[in-house]
């Protein structure tokens, strides 16, 4: 049995709620590989639950920091009527952008909480 038709499996039996078939459970038993790979996956579920009851509370400075890239460089003129489209659209370009720096910086700092406990 090769190894990548077992790893396809093992995800799904990481949680111990189903079994692998007899073969590719004989596999598991005597690769090395396959048993490494198994034990990350329930590495990685154990660190999800861990996560599930903790509260994430962001900085004070985290709002103004968002804001702070929101808001233009300079004066804002009257669009034409042609040109709103392109407004309407840079803006919501930059409120994604935004709002991805934000999911980045709290996904960040919840790693190194991670990496501390560790």
């Amino acid at each position: 049995m090769q190894c990548e038709t077992v790893s396809l499996q093992l995800a799904d039996i990481a949680d111990g709620l189903t079994q692998l078939p007899l073969e590719s459970e004989r596999h598991v038993e005597s690769c090395l590989r396959c048993q490494a790979e198994l034990a990350q996956y329930r590495k990685l579920l154990r660190a999800l639950s861990a996560l599930r009851g903790q509260l994430l509370v962001p900085d004070e400075s985290l709002l103004d920091d968002i804001l702070d890239a929101l808001r233009p460089p300079a004066p804002v003129h009257r669009l034409h009527r042609r040109n709103r489209r392109a407004a309407y659209i840079g803006g919501i370009a930059a409120a994604a952008t935004a709002g991805a720096a934000g999911a980045i910086v709290i996904a960040s700092r919840l790693a190194n909480r991670q990496s501390l406990a560790s």
